[in-house]
């Protein structure tokens, strides 16, 4: 559990922000470096989404603070978790569970974030975002079955995609 008391709002949400961007990133690349069609389209709909939630948060944070402006940190105080790549030889399944980690932080995080705003508009769309970061989770955990069982049948079957 994240305990996210000791810092103000603003940094909250200038670390959310990042989160989102950080997410985009990662599904971005992944996206380019995966073969199976499915996974990358499915990748490349969670970048979309993180994008979407990013446009979102920004919203709000030039709500709540009058900025059109927007400074993110190069690194966040607040401990949100990343999404842990590897390099290109590492088995995705690795990948897509620190994904799945990093996403129920983020429907954590936004669920106790949607505590801190007093008007109820801010407050329904950061647990709307909690609960679309839970369906991430959710997306994550399948395509994470597939790859385990992907990589356990080509652990299995060697030379199997060789041919005669």
């Amino acid at each position: 559990m994240m305990d996210i008391e000791k810092y103000d709002t603003k940094t909250l949400l200038l670390a959310a922000i990042k989160s989102e961007v950080d997410a985009n990133s990662v599904y971005s690349g992944l996206a380019g470096r995966v073969q199976n069609a499915f996974l990358k389209e499915r990748l490349n709909f969670l970048a979309g989404e993180e994008d979407k939630h990013r446009q979102t948060l920004e919203n709000i944070y030039k709500m709540h603070f009058g900025t059109d402006t927007i400074e993110l940190p190069d690194k966040t105080e607040v401990p949100l978790p990343d999404i842990e790549v590897g390099d290109e030889n590492d088995p995705i399944s690795l990948v897509l569970e620190s994904a799945m980690k990093a996403e129920l932080a983020a429907e954590e995080f936004y669920r106790d974030l949607a505590e801190r705003f007093e008007d109820e508009r801010t407050k329904n769309v950061m647990e709307v975002l909690s609960q679309m970061e839970y369906t991430h989770y959710i997306l994550l955990k399948v395509e994470y079955e597939n790859a385990k069982k992907f990589e356990e049948y080509d652990t299995t079957w060697p030379m199997m995609h060789a041919g005669p």
